[in-house]
């Protein structure tokens, strides 16, 4: 007979096991069908996906029920098999992870972090249905999994210790800001849920490795109990109609051993990993020897108070021409300020004018890059134009707004004046900070280039005249990362001839990459504003390389940055990046700066590096 969970955790970490979901996709199960379904239809698939984990040396396995309730099964005409499909979730697990191995029963949130009408009375009947059946089996343990709220979780905490007092895994689904949806501070939440009776806690999807790790890393030490992670493998990039995952099991074995130092007690995967990165975990923890575990309450409000800035003087001052006309004749820099998450703007203003006075051309702001909520880029753009003069160029993401409000945007920018913007897709509102949103997508890039470019003639997007032209200056994005630069140059030729007046690149590590660039794009007229990040941290090169879609850094990069930390990290990110600027300003009169955490002091000397290499001196209107 197996010892308890519970008592394992004392003195060891165990090998959780990776995806279903996204590896059951990845083998060509369509999105839109019911995975949970598959354990009475194929359950020869589903007991193959388990054992494939069991190989790679997971010792917990999640039973295929993570969906598996009244709310979620009734989308597919699958609400009266609740029980039969929970049962033989867990069966077809037992079956894989042999005598030696752990079955936990996977529930899920049922809210999702949607803001649905599904009241509590709904949700305790459908948790305690799906609960009943999975403990009918002889679970090992249960997990609740992905949840975005405080409320919900304890909602069905409670209701499975009502039921059993097997070891219950409560995982929290949070970004690296580390507060639950409701807005609990992870503190909070670890509190709640340790005093309703969670045995272990932790945290899975919603972000990679590195995120996860920042979020433990925000309880300060307190952890109430053994800690459980299963990270995504990064953010998913949706490449040709298909969702891809960047990180690598190399990264998560290396992970694996921060996490455990960091209190994890339990190591698996979530979306986009696979039984090749549970194996990179299991090797990597062979030898793992964990220190005893100290738990301690959580003492109530632990977390620190957060500081505002004070709001910065306004200034004023002047434009220069288009931005294409000045590619065409100098070197013109483009910079990258990220909109704040928060209401409090004082500190992104203090660096849209910081940046002014070292010269840069422009400020472009992003429309909730990777699907993250932040303010408004049209407001935004408009007090830095009122308020320091310098020139915004907004980005203009396909995801969020239908063609009505599409529309109505770019007629309130031309209102504004506002007239450079950077046409994108947008990274898909299931991976950002509101999971419970729907990606829109009426537009492709190309399409909303074409649309926005009809502006200019005088035409609405329904074909009608409208009574005056926009002055549209249209921007489209460039990743030149991935295998075949050839094809990356023919989509990219695409754009342009759909309208693209400019081009913006992803950021770029490799000098050799630039150069490759140039000779690809060079019977292009078109400008190229080449992108460049400086970096943070060792951390930040790890968490960007492994990740972020679109972003590669070159070995050496890595190398260079491996272990360094604050002011001294800083200091190497803007030397590498002004290698790269040396290489870039040869080659690109456009070059495209992109901000780190909100760090506009070290894209400030890269400005001033541009200009003291190109030998442009300032006129005193431009300070």
């Amino acid at each position: 007979m197996k010892p308890d969970l519970r008592v394992v955790l004392d003195n060891k970490v165990l090998v959780g096991d990776g995806a279903m979901g996204t590896f059951l996709y990845q083998m060509g199960f369509p999105v839109g069908i019911s995975y949970e379904e598959l354990n009475l239809t194929s359950p020869e698939v589903i007991r193959d996906v388990h054992r494939r984990y069991v190989d790679a040396g997971a010792q917990v396995l999640e039973s295929n029920t993570f969906s598996a309730n009244f709310d979620k099964l009734s989308k597919y005409g699958l609400e009266s098999k609740v029980a039969e499909i929970n049962r033989a979730g867990v069966r077809i697990a037992r079956e894989a992870a042999g005598e030696a191995g752990y079955v936990v029963g996977a529930v899920g949130s049922i809210r999702g972090g949607k803001r649905t009408n599904i009241s509590n009375a709904e949700l305790k009947k459908y948790f305690e249905q799906q609960l009943q059946a999975l403990l009918s089996e002889g679970v090992d343990g249960v997990m609740l999994e992905t949840f975005y709220n405080v409320e919900e979780l304890v909602l069905a905490l409670s209701i499975t210790r009502r039921l059993t007092d097997i070891p219950v895994i409560c995982q929290f689904a949070v970004e690296d800001v580390a507060r639950t949806l409701d807005g609990y501070t992870m503190q909070d939440a670890f509190r709640i849920v340790q005093q309703e009776g969670a045995d272990i806690i932790g945290f899975n999807c919603r972000t990679g490795p590195n995120g996860i790790l920042s979020a433990i890393k925000s309880l300060d030490g307190h952890l109430p109990a053994p800690v459980s992670v299963y990270p995504n493998a990064g953010v998913a990039d949706y490449v040709d109609g298909e969702y891809r995952y960047g990180a690598g099991p190399e990264y998560f074995g290396q992970m694996a051993v921060q996490f455990a130092d960091a209190g994890a007690r339990i190591i698996g995967g979530c979306c986009g990993t696979t039984p090749a990165h549970i194996e990179a975990i299991s090797r990597a923890l062979g030898n793992y020897v964990p220190q005893p575990a100290v738990y301690e309450p959580i003492p109530e409000h632990a977390a620190p108070a957060i500081v505002l800035e004070p709001a910065p003087e306004e200034v004023t001052g002047s434009r220069e021409p288009n931005l294409v006309d000045l590619a065409k004749q100098r070197h013109t820099v483009i910079v990258e300020l990220d909109p704040p998450r928060d209401l409090d703007i004082s500190k992104f203003m203090q660096g849209a004018q910081r940046l002014k006075e070292a010269g840069a051309d422009a400020l472009t702001l992003a429309d909730n890059s990777l699907a993250v909520t932040r303010m408004s880029n049209m407001a935004l753009g408009h007090l830095v134009q009122v308020e320091t003069g310098l020139r915004p160029l907004v980005h203009i993401a396909c995801r969020d707004r239908n063609l009505i409000g599409t529309q109505s945007h770019m007629m309130g920018f031309d209102a504004l004046g506002i007239d450079h913007v950077l046409a994108v897709t947008g990274d898909p509102a299931r991976f950002g900070d509101l999971p419970g949103s729907s990606s829109v997508y009426d537009l492709t890039s190309f399409e909303i280039i074409r649309m926005i470019k009809q502006l200019n003639e005088g035409i609405s997007f329904s074909g009608k005249p409208l009574k005056q032209k926009a002055k549209f200056v249209v921007g489209a994005a460039f990743n030149p990362h991935g295998k075949h630069l050839d094809k990356a140059v023919a989509r990219l030729e695409r754009k342009i001839a759909a309208g693209a007046d400019y081009i913006m690149t992803q950021p770029v590590y490799d000098p050799e990459l630039i150069r490759a660039v140039s000779e690809a794009t060079r019977h292009l007229d078109t400008p190229i504003f080449m992108g460049i990040m400086p970096l943070a941290s060792g951390r930040n090169a790890e968490y960007l390389h492994n990740e972020v879609p679109g972003i590669h850094l070159s070995d050496d990069v890595r190398s260079r940055m491996a272990g360094l930390e604050g002011e001294e990290g800083r200091a190497m990110g803007v030397q590498i990046a002004k290698e790269l600027l040396d290489v870039a300003m040869e080659h690109f009169n456009g070059i495209y700066l992109m901000t780190p955490f909100m760090l506009y002091e070290m894209s400030a000397q890269l400005i001033e590096h541009v200009w003291a290499k190109s030998g442009r001196q300032l006129s005193p209107l431009f300070r």
